[in-house]
């Protein structure tokens, strides 16, 4: 697949193709439906599959930190649309100059001067160019005076549910794993490589993996028992912080993830981090010592978590080393002989 950043980096192989426009967040089972609608009519005409997207996602520009937060970051984004068989993508920067584009500039500069689409599928709901003005009607009136077809997504549910972003996103954050994945058509993940941090866990007697995680909001945060794939395909159980580490403070979101029964040097190293099951939100604690009890607490439940047999259909199959995760359907809850913090009940989640 090739990643066409601009419409200044357009060239003439890029032209003649079907394409749709959107955010693609998530590339769950309703985007890889729209891909296979599309489909059809780029092996049909022998043209190439593109997909239309922005970077930062239009929502983002406008609303900045009150965005919903992504569920996937550009470079996984990518690799996704790769594996559904998109064949090029084009990434415009979302700024003041697109954003003022009417719709009818929008049509002849993107699709017809740039990439000269012979076919196009959109949401029927869709709506582009200044002020939102573009629509269906008028991509569809172009079309015919341009040479392009039109035509919209058909609709796909799940259980008579429309399948989105927005859904997979409550889901996520009510702790649902096991119905996210199946509106994504896989587990949820995180992909990261390992820096370097302060070594804090290390000196708790509970080390971690520390992954960057994206400035803005966070589709997790809190404590999770979850499965960590390596580069070489090995999954291994763990307990991993999405957040700000209330405690001992940060300048930016981090996921610190402890390999259980794991020794060696995992820096420089992609990991993939797929949660299993929420275990509880951040935590202001009195001191390092609560904090050090709650963490031990953390791994010997998501030890257990992990190591338990479950009815077949709480396994999802992880695509990592052939083995199922156990994919909780809400928060596990604590056991009722659990010691909380003594001052740690402000739950920052």
């Amino acid at each position: 697949m090739e990643l066409i950043r601009g419409l200044h980096n357009l060239r003439q192989r890029h032209r003649g193709c079907v394409a749709t426009i959107g955010n693609f967040d998530g590339v769950h089972r309703g985007h890889r439906a729209i891909l296979d609608q599309l489909r059809r009519h780029a092996n049909g005409e022998g043209l190439a599959l593109t997909v239309v997207l922005f970077e930062p996602q239009p929502r983002e520009y406008f609303a900045g930190t009150q965005a919903p937060p992504r569920l996937t970051r550009l470079r996984e984004k990518l690799r996704l649309l790769a594996e559904q068989g998109v064949e090029q993508v084009l990434c415009l920067p979302f700024n003041q100059r697109l954003r003022e584009l009417s719709g009818r500039d929008f049509i002849e500069r993107v699709l017809v001067e740039g990439l000269d689409v012979r076919h196009l599928v959109v949401g029927d709901d869709f709506r582009f160019g200044c002020d939102r003005a573009g629509d269906f009607a008028l991509l569809e009136a172009l079309g015919r005076e341009h040479g392009y077809s039109v035509e919209h997504t058909h609709a796909f549910q799940l259980a008579d549910e429309r399948v989105s972003s927005s859904r997979v996103r409550t889901l996520l954050a009510s702790g649902n794993f096991l119905q996210a994945a199946y509106l994504l058509g896989r587990p949820y993940r995180f992909e990261g490589r390992v820096v370097a941090d302060r070594q804090l866990g290390r000196t708790l007697g509970v080390p971690t993996a520390n992954l960057p995680l994206p400035e803005g909001p966070l589709v997790l945060r809190g404590v999770y028992a979850v499965m960590v794939a390596r580069e070489s395909g090995e999954l291994l159980p763990g307990a991993a912080n999405f957040g700000w580490r209330p405690t001992v403070g940060s300048q930016r979101p981090v996921l610190e993830v402890h390999l259980i029964d794991f020794s060696g040097d995992l820096y420089g190293e992609r990991l993939t981090v797929l949660p299993c099951v929420r275990l509880r939100g951040e935590l202001v604690f009195d001191g390092l010592e609560a904090l050090r009890t709650q963490l031990h607490r953390d791994v010997a439940v998501s030890r257990d978590y992990l190591s338990q047999a479950a009815d077949p259909d709480t396994f999802v199959e992880a695509y990592y080393a052939g083995r199922p995760l156990k994919l909780a359907t809400a928060p596990l809850s604590p056991p009722s002989n659990a010691n909380t913090p003594s001052s740690a009940g402000v739950d920052q989640r």
